[in-house]
């Protein structure tokens, strides 16, 4: 059984694998130090954006094949990027999970997290790049770090943007999400004219948040990054 780890700056989600099949997952808080007992483990792969450090006690526990994604981690697609030594582990490991999900297919990544992604394989599975844009809450940190009198709006509770803010909260909120949401829907345009058939695909955190506020049509998978390293395993046993 295989196990993806994806280490994030606050938070570790996690899942075991059969093969191809996803058999269960989790997510814990990395500061909490409740970490997980995965028994039957063969090999585990990481990423991580955030300090492996602060889990490392955790890491060091399993008896299995444990390796790190890295630049140099073979591939089951091409790269075609500049700078493939700093593109982000978790935007290879969602184009893996892509077009492990939709081989010989256009696929367009959108990964609403800290930071949002936007990430493009051709339908031959190749990586092109993409783009990197503020997320939610970044936006919203924005707004009330510049500026004297606007507040900071926490999104825990909010479920979608409201179109027509009636207050200064709701305005931030209509604002923050509704500028993010038609940013997106622009990139999905520009790429269906670029690559007719395209796959959209949505993941992290910010995900179902932003589907409720009117990404309509675009496939949420929220596993899509620990998916890709899957992959990424399973073509290294090869």
């Amino acid at each position: 059984m295989n196990l993806t780890l994806d280490i994030g700056n606050t938070a570790v989600k996690w899942a075991t694998f059969e093969g191809k099949a996803l058999v269960e997952s989790g997510k814990w808080k990395v500061e909490s130090g409740e970490w997980p007992t995965i028994n039957g483990i063969d090999r585990a792969m990481a990423c991580a954006s955030g300090d492996i450090t602060k889990v490392q006690p955790w890491i060091d526990s399993f008896s299995c094949h444990f390796s790190i994604f890295n630049s140099s981690t073979p591939l089951p697609i091409q790269l075609d990027y500049k700078t493939p030594e700093t593109l982000g582990a978790d935007r290879v490991a969602d184009a893996c999970g892509a077009v492990s999900l939709h081989p010989g297919e256009p696929c367009l990544v959108i990964d609403a997290g800290t930071c949002i992604t936007v990430d493009f394989v051709d339908a031959k599975g190749v990586y092109h790049g993409g783009a990197i844009m503020p997320g939610l809450k970044m936006n919203l940190q924005a707004l009330h770090t510049f500026t004297a009198k606007l507040p900071l709006i926490e999104l825990e509770g909010v479920e979608k943007a409201p179109v027509l803010g009636r207050s200064t909260e709701e305005s931030i909120l209509a604002g923050t999400l509704g500028a993010t949401l038609l940013a997106l829907a622009g990139y999905v345009a520009l790429y269906k004219e670029k690559a007719p058939g395209l796959r959209v695909l949505l993941t992290g955190g910010d995900a179902e948040r932003l589907t409720a506020s009117g990404a309509n049509g675009w496939e949420h998978v929220p596993h899509l990054t620990l998916i890709g390293l899957n992959e990424i395993l399973i073509y290294n046993e090869k």
